[in-house]
């Protein structure tokens, strides 16, 4: 009976196996779904952002069916080579499972420490489960604990203090090989979704820079005009007319499929000059093949490893500051979970106390019950029992 984790995420697996895990909406909640009906959880809830994958459960079973809640996982993902994907599932249960969720929430766990955008992502995946009634008391309770510890952090350390993310380093990355994008022409294509908004923002306070943005959903896009930003909005299916002039071009969608592809960018690429695409979608967004075209570099996710690592090795400090605050949530969320579940003992308990009170009085009663814990107690239980009755 307890929480258990399945995670795939950047810590130990690859973008191309990250790929087969970044399931959609409707397929995360198909999962989440499955996984009730066939009995291997009684809650779930998924967690999808372009690093990670993580189904969090909560079961009535004494121990974890992590076999089948992993053979699952793989079906969703149609691994072809299932045993070998399956090494890079990472199970969690219990107390390791809390512990990962709230390093999570506070950023602890991204690739860059502190990121702002995983509370949120945090908060909607909470959210859909609960849409999809696979969450309840357990999950509820459990994501509501993470989200109030990891804003606790966020408060009183410096670990989001200053704000960077993956979408900030896209354009840094921009930046650090170009030069400057002053005078410089960018193309993003994507920026009406989570990750295209943020970097979008950052765009804003590039000075000189000529934006162009595009996105399926047009008038999410047009919408994004009232920002006090001067950029040109173009139809999505117009996107190779401009190529030829981008010097920068960075895609960031929840597409299934790719935007930018190879033989369509050979086409439209005439004039010869450096430039960088960076690709911040899970699945790619750009075909990798593109970086065989003359003066292109091309950035995916996993590149900003070295980036963040300077900013993660700053943010040391704090991420033990941090861990402290999320330890001692944590605790008080254990300490609700064995209270929840006890409660029907508890019930038992009361019940027989007040029979016994009426055969033979309270005070009588009172010493039954310490007696019978003191009965069914190991040594060091009953010295911790009567260390929490201690005056404070």
């Amino acid at each position: 009976m307890g929480i258990s984790l399945l995670s795939i995420s950047h810590q130990n697996a690859p973008l191309a196996v990250r790929e087969l895990f970044a399931f959609p909406e409707h397929v995360q909640e198909d999962l989440m779904k499955q996984m009730l009906e066939r009995g291997f959880a009684a809650e779930c809830v998924i967690i999808s952002t372009c690093n990670r994958t993580e189904v969090y459960t909560f079961s009535e079973r004494e121990e974890s069916n992590f076999t089948d809640m992993q053979n699952l996982l793989l079906e969703f993902a149609e691994a072809s080579d299932a045993e070998h994907i399956g090494d890079y599932i990472r199970l969690y249960s219990g107390t390791k499972a809390v512990r990962h969720l709230f390093h999570v929430a506070a950023g602890l766990d991204s690739m860059v420490m502190g990121e702002d955008q995983i509370l949120g992502q945090v908060k909607r995946a909470h959210e859909q489960a609960r849409r999809a009634k696979t969450c309840e008391v357990y999950l509820n309770t459990l994501f509501r604990y993470a989200v109030t510890a990891a804003k606790k952090v966020k408060t009183e350390t410096d670990l989001s203090r200053t704000t960077v993310s993956t979408a900030t380093m896209a354009v840094k990355a921009a930046e650090k090989t170009l030069g400057s994008l002053h005078g410089k022409k960018v193309m993003l294509i994507g920026a009406s979704g989570k990750i295209g908004s943020v970097v979008l923002k950052n765009l804003q306070c590039i000075e000189g820079a000529k934006v162009y943005i595009t996105s399926r959903n047009m008038r999410q896009a047009w919408e994004d005009r009232h920002h006090k930003v001067t950029y040109q909005v173009m139809e999505y299916e117009s996107r190779y007319d401009l190529m030829d002039e981008m010097d920068v071009i960075i895609s960031a969608t929840s597409s299934p499929h790719y935007t930018l592809t190879y033989d369509n960018l050979a086409k439209c690429m005439k004039t010869s000059k450096q430039r960088v695409l960076v690709d911040l979608a899970v699945p790619i967004d750009i075909e990798a093949r593109v970086e065989w075209l003359p003066g292109i570099k091309r950035y995916d996710i996993d590149d900003f490893q070295e980036l963040a690592k300077a900013n993660n090795e700053k943010k040391q400090h704090e991420a033990l500051a941090a861990d402290q605050i999320l330890e001692e949530i944590r605790l008080d969320f254990e300490r609700w979970m064995v209270f929840q579940q006890a409660l029907p003992e508890i019930g038992r308990m009361k019940a027989w106390m007040l029979e016994e009170a009426e055969k033979k009085g309270f005070e009588k009663a009172i010493d039954k019950m310490f007696y019978r814990i003191r009965d069914h107690s190991s040594p060091d239980s009953l010295k911790a029992f009567f260390e929490t009755m201690k005056e404070k």
